[in-house]
């Protein structure tokens, strides 16, 4: 479904992916761990196009989109939740959820959209006409995910979930993840600090250092793998 193919990306003159290549398929649950500073965010935007590679390819389902513009490539099924959530802080809960829709025309495709993202998260439909910014920190993590939903995509990009989060609060947040997962046959590829989390609900993983990566294997495999363990497990 996706595929970097000896991805460079750079911040000006600073290069912060290195000859990165990895792959992930319909249905699966891709998680890529990795220290602060190590590139996990720069492969998550330049998969979405914030940051465009200087060298090397993206490709989704065999089409290239190395330099594609970040709203054609949502419109072609790839959709982000950013680090920091960054919702629309003056706007309503259902306004926030309407801006992930704004691509779309069917509206009683919306409506139905918006029931089901109040469905996986009651608390929104309680907050509808409460402005984003009053929210809770999990709130609006939860509405963060589902405005992203709300743009139905093939592929959800999901960048640090938990940061910041209490652990109930994480604990319900992947639980939808695999839901979204299991329900929708959403591919979903997660960068996570909580390797130990991101590992037991993941299929596959890749280990990523100072912009290269690193290690892949199965993410069950990765669990036990000593070097894992090691520096990412605390173990």
């Amino acid at each position: 479904m996706l595929e970097l193919k000896h991805v460079n990306s750079f911040y000006g003159n600073i290069q912060a992916l290195y000859d990165v290549n990895l792959h992930i398929d319909r249905g699966e649950i891709i998680t890529l761990i990795g220290a602060n500073g190590a590139g996990k965010s720069t492969t998550l935007m330049t998969v979405c196009g914030v940051v465009q590679a200087r060298e090397g390819q993206v490709l989704y389902q065999d089409e290239e989109i190395t330099r594609e513009s970040p709203n054609h490539i949502v419109h072609k099924g790839i959709c982000q939740v950013p680090e920091g959530r960054l919702i629309f802080p003056e706007l309503t809960v259902q306004e926030n959820l309407d801006m992930g829709a704004f691509m779309r025309t069917n509206k009683a495709e919306i409506k139905r959209d918006i029931e089901y993202c109040f469905d996986l998260f009651p608390i929104l439909a309680q907050r509808r006409r409460q402005q984003g910014g009053t929210l809770s920190g999990g709130e609006q993590q939860m509405l963060a995910i589902g405005r992203a939903l709300m743009a139905r995509p093939a592929l959800l990009l999901l960048d640090e979930p938990s940061m910041g989060l209490a652990p109930l609060v994480v604990k319900q947040i992947f639980e939808i993840i695999k839901k979204v997962n299991s329900e929708n046959n959403t591919t979903i590829f997660l960068v996570e600090q909580n390797a130990n989390l991101a590992l037991k609900i993941g299929h596959r993983g890749y280990v990523m250092e100072n912009g290269r990566v690193v290690l892949s294997d199965t993410c069950d495999k990765l669990l036990v793998n000593e070097q894992v363990k090691r520096a990412y497990l605390g173990l």
